[in-house]
């Protein structure tokens, strides 16, 4: 079992951007804490942004600033431990600044070496604007993908795999951040069958899911129609199935992707693995807008997300909702109990 010390490690909170809702839905998640049982975060970030971010949303949140991710449980109830990296100077919320690069990026590399250490439970990362990095050199497509490069040695780079968690889909998409017309080149037999592998593995661990189902769609519209409509359900996708199949895994299809997500389909598998990233994502956010989370698969790590953006316009407002970020933070300290118990 567990030991009570290692379950009550905090969870590991970027700040995000933080001319975004990052710091918005933060404050948030941490005003309602005591009504939600929010498990215990440390934030980090610069504690100016979250100050001026409090005073204009109006709300009282006194921080807590920390020298040491182990000093935010005991100081949780009471105030929002920031463990402190200073960004450029005044952040204007709504106004996207390439300055801020430096923290938003450093934010993410400290939560994830603090999760390596095992010093937090897991990590969980507000938005990002990736043109926003991208203007200041970031070289990933996204923050899975830099996620991967800081969390492993160079010679054997982890998979990483996108999973969306909802109350009644978990979906994931084989291939993520790219062009829709480069999706075809990308789908390779090997992908395929490593992402069902590394879905049907974070089930097991994380979701106590023992034998997994997973239903993978088909790339074409009626998943090919044998071969009339496009050959690769024929010569890639069903060949990985059946290469998953071998090893134990319980995955079938083809199927065509327009009947896999209404009710009584979801009822027969318990991940949708889909060919790209809005054949998983337009479904998905259809049924869990609010409270979809997003869980990073394949690392050595727990990581967690609200399904959402940056959301400038609503920065600063008031109008954003905590809901994914709480949800994120809860099926954060879910997956890590789960993977303690195993242990």
């Amino acid at each position: 079992m567990a030991s009570i010390e290692r379950l009550e490690r905090p969870l590991a909170l970027t700040i995000g951007d933080p001319a975004g809702i990052g710091p918005d839905i933060a404050l948030g998640a941490f005003a309602v804490r005591k009504r939600e049982q929010v498990p215990a975060f440390v934030l980090i970030g610069d504690p100016a942004v979250l100050t001026a971010r409090a005073r204009a949303l109006g709300l009282d949140a006194p921080l807590a600033v920390v020298a040491e991710i182990g000093e935010g449980p005991s100081r949780f109830p009471d105030a929002l431990p920031v463990l402190p990296i200073l960004g450029p100077g005044e952040i204007v919320a709504g106004r996207p600044d390439r300055g801020a690069a430096p923290l938003i990026t450093r934010s993410i590399e400290r939560a994830v070496a603090l999760a390596e250490a095992g010093a937090a439970r897991a990590v969980v990362t507000n938005p990002i604007a990736k043109s926003v990095l991208y203007g200041a050199g970031f070289a990933f497509p996204g923050h899975t993908e830099y996620l991967a490069a800081l969390a492993a040695p160079k010679e054997k780079p982890p998979h990483p795999v996108m999973m969306l968690v909802g109350p009644s889909l978990k979906a994931v998409p084989v291939t993520i951040h790219v062009p829709l017309k480069e999706v075809p080149g990308l789908l390779t037999r090997a992908l395929i069958a490593k992402t069902i592998a590394t879905t049907a593995e974070g089930l097991k661990r994380y979701f106590g899911i023992a034998r997994p189902r997973l239903a993978v769609a088909g790339l074409n519209p009626h998943a090919g129609e044998d071969g009339s409509m496009g050959r690769e359900e024929t010569d890639i996708i069903a060949p990985a199935i059946a290469d998953a199949r071998a090893l134990g895994l319980d995955a079938t299809g083809p199927y065509p992707a327009d009947t896999m997500f209404h009710d009584a389909a979801r009822a027969t598998y318990d991940a949708a693995i889909c060919m790209y990233h809005d054949q998983a994502l337009a479904p998905f956010k259809t049924l869990a807008f609010e409270e979809g989370v997003n869980v990073t698969l394949g690392l050595p790590f727990i990581r967690t997300s609200p399904d959402h953006g940056t959301a400038f316009a609503l920065a600063g407002t008031g109008k954003a909702s905590p809901r994914s970020l709480i949800e994120a933070l809860k099926l954060a300290a879910a997956m890590s109990a789960r993977a303690e118990a195993r242990a």
